[in-house]
């Protein structure tokens, strides 16, 4: 199971931030970024995807203190995207979502680029002969 941190003691009792939950909310933002495709996971998250389970922390990795949180990211973007441009608005939404949810302060939003999604092209289906 998750390692339970991201504690806050009040007057009514604890409340416990799981890494997992972090991790879900900063994957689920980061997939929000116009020009992400997707998060890279690697050979664990898809073998997770060919059975069918949707992994939704899969390409972040989070550390949850008390009060804050470093997040790191992997991600694949679409091709003709500007990557700086993608990275930055990708760290500005995770940051933002990840504190309003949780109230823990996000220190650290690190954006690793796994690879580029270059779409396939559709075949040209025609009836028509190519010379007349």
């Amino acid at each position: 199971m998750a390692e339970t941190t991201g504690e806050d003691k009040s007057k009514y009792g604890t409340v416990k931030i799981s890494n997992e939950v972090v991790a879900i909310i900063a994957g689920l933002a980061a997939t929000e970024v116009e020009g992400v495709t997707s998060m890279s996971g690697g050979l664990t998250g898809d073998i997770t995807e060919m059975f069918g389970m949707k992994n939704l922390s899969k390409g972040v990795k989070v550390e949850v203190g008390e009060k804050e949180a470093a997040i790191d990211l992997f991600i694949i973007v679409d091709y003709g995207s500007k990557i700086s441009e993608v990275a930055t608005n990708v760290q500005k939404n995770v940051k933002d979502k990840v504190e309003t949810m949780t109230g823990l302060n996000v220190v650290e939003v690190n954006v690793n680029v796994q690879g580029v999604n270059i779409p396939k092209e559709e075949p040209i289906i025609d009836n028509e002969p190519r010379v007349k």
